[in-house]
């Protein structure tokens, strides 16, 4: 499935549970999650993918330095796990 389609999809899904969702754009630094969902003072970042797409190395590298500093950072390339990261 294509990533415009997944991201669609999981950011209705988002809206309806409640959660504000932003698309998280940083002009000068490439390689950041795709949305931003706040929620209850949670906050989670997500880069979407196609399905079985994975992830650019610098995308990687990013995530990972999200990751050192606390954030919860996903990475989606379907509907069910992106609600299951977000339920469970």
């Amino acid at each position: 499935m294509r990533e415009s389609l997944i991201e669609r999809k999981c950011c209705q899904w988002a809206k309806a549970q409640g959660w504000l969702v932003y698309k998280f754009v940083s002009p000068s630094q490439a390689g950041v999650p795709d949305r931003l969902f706040i929620k209850n003072g949670v906050i989670r970042f997500v880069e979407f993918k196609a399905t079985g797409e994975t992830l650019r190395p610098l995308q990687q590298r990013i995530i990972n330095k999200m990751r050192e500093q606390g954030a919860i950072v996903h990475v989606a390339d379907n509907l069910e796990d992106f609600i299951n990261a977000f339920t469970g």
